[in-house]
């Protein structure tokens, strides 16, 4: 939900990072923002490592899986919200698809 609400209070980022990798040459921005998604990765490899040593995710999940799914939802949301003008679509659908998301994740 923190990935949400800064994009909520802030529509315009995801909005440039899209436009910036669809640049087929490779610029600063876009080499940032490759960053930022590799960081966001890792970040998540560590909660989920943290959620399989406390029993919370099964040791059996793919972690490379998980993280690609969540941040793909996050893209998804942020793109359908964007296409529907109305950026306040991401309160209402990301709870609900979150707790798809979780059911998912704990029972690989």
């Amino acid at each position: 939900m923190s990935h949400i609400e800064f994009v909520v209070d802030h529509p315009g980022v995801p909005r440039m990072m899209f436009g910036e990798l669809q640049r087929a040459e490779a610029t600063p921005a876009k080499r940032m923002v490759q960053t930022l998604i590799q960081r966001y990765g890792e970040r998540l490899h560590r909660l989920i490592d943290k959620g399989k040593a406390s029993g919370e995710l099964p040791p059996s999940l793919d972690n490379e899986a998980a993280t690609t799914l969540f941040i793909g939802t996050v893209q998804g949301l942020v793109m359908q919200s964007l296409l529907a003008g109305d950026v306040g679509r991401m309160h209402r659908d990301a709870p609900r698809v979150f707790a798809i998301y979780r059911r998912g994740i704990r029972n690989t």
